[in-house]
């Protein structure tokens, strides 16, 4: 299978206890996240599950404790970070082959015995592409035609939860108010700067807001570096130390990057209607390079290049 993820940082944002509550207490269902007590968070990441699949899953495993009917249960969060490009529509296949996966390593570990019966589990998907989430939520959904009723039941299930970053408006992430819900914003304004600015203010205000504001400010400064080296900022982020403390340096730099991609717009259009001019064949290089503002070397180099 072609495996064209991108590293997101988001692996190393779920690394930390704070980042896994904030997805399950903002983006999964309210009444599975009142069950859970995060402060039992324990990272199992790297621990158990090892595919067949030859491609590298970006994904995190954590366990956290569930009060459920005046018990205790410890429950397997099993995030898988899906950022391809494109959707996946094999995803319920490839999600029941790594719980498979998980529970022969639990077994083989000795972490259980098949006596004590396997941890429940709760997979959660959250991706990031730009085209919405199509694959179906659950493998039953993929069986082809549904069988008849006898043979129902002795098909496979799997389901898990969708958390399909685009489908979220502004509005929506507005109301919660979370570093992580911040780090969503700034990926879906990614494309339009003005946006991007506004995003970075909204999440500075919230790590202002937070009680461990120095931990998670380090914590998002480090992810936005990455994130906008990604996006090919033309912007020098090496004293870029603190979100907080440097948000007017930010500003600065994407303002300038801002310009510069606008200026090397135009210069395109420029380029493009001189080209157009050549095609036309009327007007000598000497003309084009007037009409355009472009220098006649700049010309004479469309001209060739319009030749070959």
């Amino acid at each position: 299978m072609v495996n064209n993820h991108h590293d997101t940082g988001y692996k190393e944002l779920f690394s930390y206890p704070e980042f896994v509550q904030q997805l399950i207490e903002g983006f999964a269902p309210a009444e599975i996240a009142r069950l859970m007590d995060f402060s039992t968070l324990k990272s199992h990441s790297g621990s158990y599950i090892t595919p067949l699949f030859e491609e590298k899953i970006e994904d995190v495993v954590w366990s956290v404790n569930v009060n459920w009917q005046g018990m205790a249960q410890e429950v397997y969060l099993y995030i898988l970070l899906e950022f391809q490009s494109s959707v996946d529509r094999t995803m319920p296949v490839r999600l029941m082959h790594y719980a498979a996966c998980f529970y022969s390593e639990l077994l083989k570990q000795k972490v259980i015995t098949p006596g004590q019966g396997l941890p429940p589990v709760f997979p959660v998907v959250l991706y990031n592409g730009s085209e919405r989430w199509s694959a179906s939520l659950d493998l039953y959904d993929m069986i082809m035609p549904e069988p008849p009723g006898l043979l129902q039941v002795y098909q496979p299930r799997m389901r898990y939860y969708l958390v399909d970053e685009g489908r979220y408006t502004d509005e929506q992430l507005g109301l919660v108010q979370s570093p992580l819900s911040g780090v969503f914003g700034i990926e879906k304004a990614s494309t339009n700067r003005q946006g991007l600015q506004q995003a970075v203010d909204r999440i500075v205000a919230i790590i202002q807001a937070d009680p461990h504001k120095e931990r998670i400010d380090k914590i998002i400064t480090r992810w936005l570096k990455r994130h906008l080296q990604r996006l090919g900022a033309e912007v020098d982020l090496n004293q870029l130390n603190s979100l907080v403390e440097d948000k007017d340096m930010l500003a600065e730099n994407l303002e300038n990057w801002a310009q510069q991609e606008r200026q090397e717009g135009e210069k395109l259009g420029i380029e493009k209607t001189a080209r157009n001019l050549l095609k036309l064949g009327v007007l000598s290089d000497e003309q084009i390079a007037e009409a355009t503002g472009l220098a006649l070397r700049e010309v004479a180099k469309l001209r060739t290049e319009g030749e070959h």
